[in-house]
């Protein structure tokens, strides 16, 4: 499911990068139709090909979360599988609005928002039901003492998330065409202070949490390949092809790379935050029972 909803995030890139957005001009059929396929004439091959796509993501969503809910005996998995159902409808619903609408700038950044919170949930999930995380004993977790830095880890992956789901909402304007360049730029210089800071005190404090150090060695890697590929992409769309007739190839290939990579960096966030959640505790959670009994022992 988490591979799939990548295709249907790559694909949905396919079609803003190539103006296709409004190429079948009807929802939720196609020319009229549910089925049939149309004739692949310029951007209605990349539109009709992304609702085919996220057509399958549906079915298999709800598949999954049937099976979930039938032998899932973790309750709120079960819930969460519920949850990924109910967004991948929203999703599909914001993409309809999107036609119905004509495409206006925070409908379709709405829409990219919610698609990669999706994206979010299914690796969440895939990492909730995986071997890793379900045979793992208590016991075999490795000790660390809490963590007594300010701000905490945990705290820093959260900051993580929360910018760059900012930087996913001013991307998303500017390439609806709701926002000028510039303060997706200058958010891209925070993201990268907090994405570092986050994975440098990850490696270098908790090196020896194989599911801490993996994720955090796998953010930094992203966001270094996400800046070069956000670079490309400015020149390509911006500072060359500012004037050009139609979508030129490097600015398509920069634009559709620089959204895979930027979703696949903020679910790699989330699961760090999710194995920092689960494997450092807070010092300040161990803080109030140490001093209810020296309050008690006065």
């Amino acid at each position: 499911m988490a591979c799939a909803t990548l295709v249907v995030i790559t694909a949905g890139a396919l079609v803003t990068s190539n103006d296709a957005g409004l190429s079948v001009p009807d929802w939720p059929t196609s020319f009229g139709y549910l089925v049939k396929v149309p004739h692949f004439v310029g951007g209605v091959r990349y539109e009709w090909s992304h609702r085919m796509v996220a057509g399958t993501l549906v079915t298999l969503t709800l598949a999954i979360a049937l099976w979930t809910f039938l032998v899932e005996k973790r309750r709120w998995l079960r819930w969460l599988a519920i949850g990924a159902f109910c967004t991948v409808i929203a999703q599909a619903t914001l993409g309809g609005l999107t036609v119905l609408f004509f495409q206006p700038p925070w409908l379709s950044t709405a829409h990219a928002t919610v698609a990669q919170t999706f994206f979010c949930i299914a690796v969440a999930i895939a990492v909730f039901t995986g071997r890793q995380w379900v045979d793992r004993p208590e016991t075999s977790r490795p000790r660390v003492e809490p963590d007594s830095r300010h701000p905490s880890l945990f705290t820093l992956t959260c900051l993580s998330i929360v910018v760059l789901y900012v930087q996913l909402i001013l991307g998303g304007m500017f390439r609806h065409h709701g926002m000028s360049w510039w303060p997706h730029v200058l958010n891209a210089i925070v993201v990268s202070f907090v994405l570092a800071w986050t994975a440098i005190r990850a490696i270098s404090v908790y090196s020896n949490i194989d599911a801490v150090r993996r994720p955090a060695i796998g953010m930094l890697a992203l966001l270094i390949t996400q800046l070069c590929l956000g670079f490309t992409a400015f020149l390509t769309r911006v500072a060359w092809g500012r004037d050009a007739a139609q979508p030129e190839l490097p600015m398509v290939a920069s634009t559709v790379a620089h959204v895979a990579v930027g979703a696949l960096l903020l679910a790699t966030t989330v699961v760090l935050a999710i194995q920092v959640w689960r494997n450092i505790p807070v010092a300040l959670t161990e803080r109030v029972p140490l001093a209810r009994r020296d309050a008690s022992a006065a």
